[in-house]
């Protein structure tokens, strides 16, 4: 059964730091696109950063490019984002998801099929 947990979240001022963790269990990593989406209140969820199948190719979207960066320890099968320069639209609840079949890399958050249970950012300006 595939299990994903996320760890991490907080409360930071704008330009500071967070690194969120993702611990994966219950099937074989690099056959999935493993990434971060987040989703702040009255918005819809919006992919932000992950691998694709293979995780030789790594996904960003636009708002977070040059701040945000993700990486994975495959023995530890576990996923980090280590999130610099925080700005308030940042804030949202952080999910870790992962999907094994190829539209994953489309990054749309209907089409995955597992979820973590999130983890909170808080950014105060």
């Amino acid at each position: 059964q595939v299990q994903l947990a996320e760890s991490g979240g907080g409360s930071v001022q704008a330009g500071g730091s967070l690194r969120l963790s993702c611990a994966a269990s219950g099937y074989t990593y690099s056959r999935y696109c493993m990434g971060w989406f987040r989703q702040a209140p009255g918005k819809e969820r919006e992919g932000v950063a992950g691998f694709y199948i293979g995780g030789g190719t790594i996904y960003y979207a636009d708002s977070v490019k040059g701040r945000f960066t993700i990486s994975r320890d495959n023995a530890r099968k576990t996923m980090y984002l280590q999130m610099n320069s925080l700005k308030p639209e940042d804030t949202a609840m952080y999910y870790c998801a992962a999907d094994p079949t190829p539209r994953c890399g489309s990054w749309s958050p209907p089409l995955y099929k597992y979820w973590g249970r999130g983890t909170q950012v808080t950014v105060s300006s």
